[in-house]
């Protein structure tokens, strides 16, 4: 049993970090914004933004800090809201199975 612990748990660093190292443009993991960007200047280069952003991070490490906040906080929002209506479900279920037995 512990072997195949070990062996999946190595399994998944090597899945993790292999395609990290292989992959030797740094610029493959830039995200979607400098391309949008890029691909509005390009079919409209006199294009000016609507509006500002309200806070500008201080750097790349605390904008992708704030996505990955921002992503954690939905992500337990959704799990919050499975896990009530599995529950709920579940309490509706039971009321009618103890009321069918009266």
């Amino acid at each position: 049993m512990k072997l195949r612990t070990l062996m999946l748990c190595a399994a998944i660093v090597l899945l993790t970090v292999l395609p990290l190292w292989l992959v030797n443009v740094p610029a493959a993991f830039g995200g979607a914004d400098a391309r949008a960007q890029q691909a509005i200047g390009d079919i409209a280069p006199d294009y000016t933004p609507w509006f500002a952003p309200i806070l500008e991070p201080a750097s790349e490490e605390i904008a992708s800090l704030l996505f990955a906040l921002q992503a954690a906080i939905g992500a337990g929002v959704i799990g919050y809201w499975l896990g009530f209506s599995v529950a709920r479900e579940r309490t509706r279920r039971d009321a009618r199975r103890d009321h069918r037995a009266d």
